[in-house]
């Protein structure tokens, strides 16, 4: 079961961990609750495991084409949301997202921004990262800062 899953995932998408989206998450937590019964219950057969992966893995790819199309795209990624504008924090929305101030402060300082205040505009992406706009600034960030947004 092990291996054949391992390969149905190496077929099917190349993303790192840091990079799977809520269906992606949705499909693990599938695969681990469909396979259970195929390792350890009554039914051991590998033909069944084997059923179970490929329907599971095709449907995670099926959502994810599903995904990239522009009139369904909304309803698979949270729109991207400003947490910071002019060097104030949008409180509002930073409660919603489930961001503190000491997250986006550490965001900034990973941009090489020492205070807030310095901010034109910080917004929360849809991959949960944090991209920072400094005032008067067009460098461009070191390294990616990545937050979990709550789900509703």
């Amino acid at each position: 079961m092990y291996v054949a899953l391992l390969v149905a995932l190496r077929l099917f998408g190349k993303r790192e961990v840091g990079q799977f989206t809520l269906y992606d998450l949705v499909f693990i937590l599938l695969v681990a609750n469909a396979l259970q019964p195929a390792i350890t219950g009554q039914d051991t057969s590998l033909l069944g495991g084997l059923i179970l992966i490929v329907a599971l893995v095709l449907t995670n790819w099926a959502v994810g084409r599903l995904a990239d199309v522009p009139q369904l795209h909304r309803y698979f990624s949270p729109p991207p949301a400003v947490i910071v504008r002019y060097g104030v924090y949008q409180r509002r929305v930073m409660r919603r997202e489930g961001v503190t101030p000491d997250e986006v402060d550490m965001a900034a300082r990973e941009h090489g921004v020492k205070d807030v205040k310095e901010v034109e505009r910080a917004v929360l992406e849809e991959d949960g990262s944090i991209s920072i706009v400094a005032s008067g600034s067009t460098s461009r960030p070191k390294r990616r800062v990545r937050f979990n947004r709550k789900q509703p």
